[in-house]
Formats: structure tokens, sequence, C-alpha cells
């Protein structure tokens, strides 16, 4: 997965999307969120659960363990060792979904430079990214070092001509359950490993290499090139 994606739709559609009952905590406002361009390091809505209410709150992309200090943060974890390793042991149990309308991959295609590519659900519906984070406290402000990772599978069947990795994405009852603090560490594991959705769910399409600059932010960046 690469490092850009778009998260533009208001808040209240990805909760609509997630479909999850009770009580919301927005931090994150009622505008448009009008990310088209969105980077690593840049504060993106992120679901997380506690207590019986769902949180929507502004954390940065990016999360490393205190210790690594001579490794660079990571966006991304992938899912077959995100469970087991180190790095992300302190953060594997505090679990989010990040919900995005789409996210870019860059392939060479012989041209004097590599063509992006959006990826999006085909129905043109929200798509609910596994997540993991420092995340913010209810009772407290934000941390300086909150921050979280998507995990990511890789592309058999079918997306692997674009890219070889793509987000975890999880259908709404997944989500949930992906949520719930009481979901147990093995389910999730075998969740973000096992179910979730296939290549077939998504679409693909050229966009402007206007994309690959961070400068760039306007909604022209996912019209069909």
């Amino acid at each position: 997965m690469c490092e850009r994606l778009s998260q533009y739709r208001y808040i209240h559609d990805f909760v609509a999307a997630l479909g999850m009952p009770g009580a919301l905590i927005n931090s994150v406002g009622d505008q448009a969120l009008g990310r088209y361009n969105a980077a690593p390091t840049m504060q993106l809505a992120l679901f997380h659960v506690a207590g019986d209410k769902l949180y929507a709150d502004p954390v940065t992309w990016g999360w490393r363990p205190h210790w690594a200090t001579d490794r660079a943060t990571a966006i991304n974890a992938r899912v077959e060792k995100v469970a087991h390793g180190p790095f992300f042991r302190q953060i594997w149990p505090h679990r989010a979904i990040c919900p995005i309308d789409n996210w870019f991959e860059w392939l060479d295609d012989g041209g004097p430079k590599k063509q992006p590519y959006l990826i999006r659900h085909r129905d043109g519906s929200p798509i609910l990214c596994a997540s993991i984070g420092q995340l913010p406290d209810p009772d407290e402000s934000h941390g300086e070092h909150d921050g979280f990772v998507i995990i990511t599978a890789d592309s058999a069947g079918g997306m692997v001509d674009i890219h070889d990795r793509r987000p975890a994405v999880l259908g709404p009852e997944l989500a949930w359950e992906w949520l719930d603090p009481a979901t147990p560490k093995e389910r999730a594991e075998q969740m973000a490993l096992q179910q979730g959705e296939a290549a077939e769910t998504f679409e693909w399409f050229k966009v402007s290499t206007a994309v690959g600059n961070v400068k760039n932010h306007g909604p022209e960046l996912i019209d069909r090139a």
C-alpha cells in the first residue's frame, strides 16, 4: 500500500457506513473532512471504542514505539507479522478503524513517470480499514505520541497487478467486531488474515500525476485521467 489516501466525506457518512449503534463522541467536527490527498504525519479521522461509546478522533497517521529511536515511523503493519512481532506489541490490543474513500498506488507502465491509480469500492461506499494505534484517552487530552498504522495484506486474488500490498478492509459487521474491546486478540488476528474484503469488491483507474505532489489537495485529484 502506498503512502496516499483520501478521506473527504463527512464523519457522519462514515458512521452510517459503519452502522454501529450507540453514542458517538465526535472530535473531528461536522464539516466535510476534505482530504483528497492525505499523506503520513497528517491527522486523519479514526474510529475506536471505549466503554460503550464510539469515538471519532483526529489521530496522526504513523507511529513507532518509544524505544525504536533508530527505526523509521511506520504507517502500515503487515498482517502476517503484526500480532507477534515486538515493534507493534504495545498497540496490537488497541484496535481502530480508519474510514477512507479511496487510496492511491503508483505503477511503472513504461512512461516518464509512474502512473498513479485510484482504488475504491465499486459501489462507491466508504472503505473501513483495520488499524491499530496509540489512541487518545477519553479522559485526557491527546498525547504527543498518539498515532496509528493501517494493517495491510497481500494483494493475491486480483489486485496484485497494481500493488503487492493493500489495506485489510473489513465489512461493517466485522468492523464492529474488530472495534469491540471484548473481541479476543486471536479472533482479531483471524479476521485481519482471512476475512478482509475480496479484490472483486474494488475498482481502480488512472488519475492525474498531480496527486504525486502532496501540496495538491483538490477534488480533481480523484477524477479519471
